[in-house]
């Protein structure tokens, strides 16, 4: 079978995120040949600016380099004044200059049902990118305001089955 990697990137920067627990449940599920990469760093990104396209930061570099090795990303993002946060839009930002993005798959997962917002605003932005969208893998589990952890989630039968399924879904696109 095709091995698959994945960037799981979590659009929160907060330590407690239930975002972030829901892409390390998603990691723990992942059959051997599916490679998961948790990624959490848009804070170390420097703000986006168009006149640094031409030599970005070895921070960026390394963030598009990741974003061009993988065959797919699973995005998971709270929604902040029924937006996107401004730190996870200007790692995205960072993402159009270059061409690690054009035509990368990616799917929505979500930790929060009233964040949908954000969620239609993500699926624009990254269309715009030259994303593909693969709704059939979209995931919606109410997590909200809980503290949980990725183990929790998957004592949770409904959510693991939830989680299976979209990973499974996910995964069958990117091998195609």
């Amino acid at each position: 079978m095709k091995p698959v990697s994945i960037l799981a990137m979590c659009g929160s920067v907060r330590e407690g995120s239930t975002n972030l627990a829901l892409l390390h449940a998603a990691k723990l599920y992942a059959p051997t040949e599916v490679d998961i990469i948790v990624w959490n760093e848009q804070s170390r990104l420097p703000h986006f600016n168009p006149d640094l396209e031409h030599s970005p930061p070895a921070t960026v570099q390394d963030f598009r380099h990741l974003v061009g090795l993988v065959d797919g990303l699973i995005v998971a993002c709270p929604e902040y004044a029924r937006g996107v946060p401004g730190s996870f839009k200007n790692a995205l930002d960072w993402l159009v200059g270059g061409d690690s993005f054009v035509n990368k798959k990616f799917t929505l997962w979500n930790a929060s049902p009233r964040a949908f917002e954000a969620q239609r605003s993500l699926k624009l932005v990254l269309e715009t990118m030259s994303g593909i969208f693969v709704e059939t893998a979209a995931l919606n589990i109410p997590l909200l305001k809980q503290e949980i952890s990725a183990e929790d989630i998957t004592r949770q039968a409904e959510w693991a089955d939830q989680i299976k399924m979209a990973l499974d879904q996910f995964v069958s696109v990117l091998r195609q």
